[in-house]
C-alpha cells in the first residue's frame, strides 16, 4: 500500500452535503460502483450462525434481511475492513480471552462498523418511511451530534488511527458460563445512546461508541469483578448497567484531528469534555434503572415487581446481600415446586 499523504490523514465528513448514498465510500467520498459494498456482518459471522436469511425489523417497521445489510465501499477501504474480520473471525474462534487480546481500539472499530451499518440504514429508511418512526432519530439533535463524534473516531477502518491519552470507546468482554447458554449468537443496539452489544458463543462484547472509556472507568470495579464465567442472567444484568449508565451520560466530547504533516503514518485525535466543571452523568434513579434491568430480564420471567422489591436496593444478581460476586450455575436458584 501507498504511504498516506497528508490529505489522507485529514477525518471524512460526509455530513457537508448528508452524503450517505450507495455511489459514495461511506469511509472516504469516493465515488464507487454498485459491487463495492462490504456487508454490515461479515460474510464469515452470516456463515457461522446462519444469519443471512435472519430478519430485522427496523424502527419504520419495515423488515430487512441480515444479508442485506450492506455498505458502500472504496477498494482500498474494503482490503482493511476485510483485514480487520480476518483478526476477529480468529480470535473468535478462540474465544473470550482472544478476543480481548486485540485490544479495545480494534474491538470499537469491529462493533463500530456494525453499529454504522445498522444506524444509517434506519436514518436513510426515514427519508422514505414505511411507518413514520414515533422518535425520528434524524429529529434527535443530541443524536446527531454524538453520532457525528463517533463517525469521527470510526475513521480508523479507513486510515491507521491513533487516540491521544484516551479510548474512543468503552468495550467490555464477557464471558458466558456454558451450564445454561443456549443462545450461540445475539445482538442488540440502543441508537439513541449508540450502545452495541453482540455475542459470539461463549463471548459477549458490550460496547458504548462514543463515550472516550468514561462508562468503563464508571464501571471498573463490575467490570473486574466480571472476569469469570457468568449466567447469562448475570450477562444480562451487567448489559442493563451499560445501557442505563450510557442513558446517564450527557457528555459529547469534542474530538480534534491533528493537522497532519508530511511523512506522518497516522491520524491521530485529542478529545476534550467542554465543561469539565458539569457533571459527567446525570443522577442515577433507582426506578428508571429497575425499568431497564425488568426489560433484560424478561426472557428468565424476572418482572418488574421481582426487581424492586426492596425499592431502595434494585435486584442484583451479580452480587450477593454483601456486595460480594454471586456465583449461579442455574436459574432460577431453587427448582419450581411440583
Amino acid at each position: 500500500m501507498a504511504p498516506y499523504t497528508p490529505a489522507d490523514l485529514l477525518p471524512y465528513d460526509p455530513f457537508q452535503g448528508m452524503r450517505f448514498g450507495p455511489d459514495t465510500c461511506f469511509l472516504s467520498g469516493q465515488p464507487v460502483g454498485s459491487d463495492d459494498t462490504i456487508p454490515v456482518f461479515a460474510d464469515w459471522l452470516q456463515a457461522r450462525y446462519s444469519l443471512a436469511d435472519r430478519p430485522i425489523q427496523l424502527l419504520d417497521q419495515r423488515t430487512v434481511l441480515i444479508r442485506e445489510l450492506r455498505l458502500p465501499a472504496s477498494p482500498a477501504v474494503r482490503q482493511r475492513i476485510e483485514e480487520l474480520e480476518s483478526w476477529v473471525e480468529a480470535a473468535a474462534a478462540q474465544g473470550p480471552a482472544a478476543l480481548r487480546a486485540l485490544g479495545d481500539d480494534t474491538l470499537f472499530l469491529w462493533l463500530g462498523k456494525m453499529f454504522y451499518g445498522v444506524f444509517i440504514t434506519e436514518l436513510l429508511n426515514e427519508l422514505e418511511p414505511l411507518i413514520k418512526p414515533k422518535y425520528p432519530l434524524a429529529e434527535n439533535a443530541a443524536l446527531v451530534r454524538r453520532f457525528q463524534a463517533f463517525f469521527q473516531l470510526l475513521q480508523g477502518l479507513r486510515v491507521p488511527t491513533e487516540y491521544a491519552d484516551f479510548v474512543p470507546g468503552s468495550v467490555f468482554v464477557l464471558e458466558a458460563d456454558p451450564t445454561e447458554d443456549a443462545q450461540p449468537f445475539e445482538y442488540d443496539d440502543d441508537l439513541n445512546t449508540l450502545v452495541f452489544s453482540i455475542k459470539l458463543d461463549s463471548a459477549v462484547l458490550v460496547a458504548c461508541l462514543v463515550d472516550i472509556g468514561l462508562i468503563g472507568q464508571a464501571m471498573g470495579r463490575v467490570y473486574q469483578d466480571a472476569q469469570r464465567p457468568l449466567h447469562p442472567v448475570q450477562i444480562a444484568e451487567f448489559k442493563a448497567r451499560v445501557y442505563y449508565a450510557a442513558h446517564l451520560l450527557h457528555v459529547v466530547p469534542d474530538l480534534y484531528p491533528r493537522a497532519p504533516r508530511a511523512g506522518d503514518t497516522k491520524l491521530v485525535f485529542d478529545a476534550l469534555i467542554d465543561d469539565v466543571t458539569a457533571s459527567i452523568f446525570n443522577p442515577w434513579e433507582n426506578g428508571a434503572y429497575a425499568q431497564t434491568l425488568a426489560e433484560m430480564w424478561q426472557r428468565w420471567n424476572i418482572t418488574l415487581a421481582d426487581v424492586v422489591r426492596n425499592p431502595a436496593e434494585p435486584l442484583s444478581l451479580l452480587y450477593d446481600e454483601a456486595s460480594q460476586p454471586r456465583q449461579i450455575k442455574h436459574w432460577p436458584l431453587t427448582p419450581p415446586a411440583e
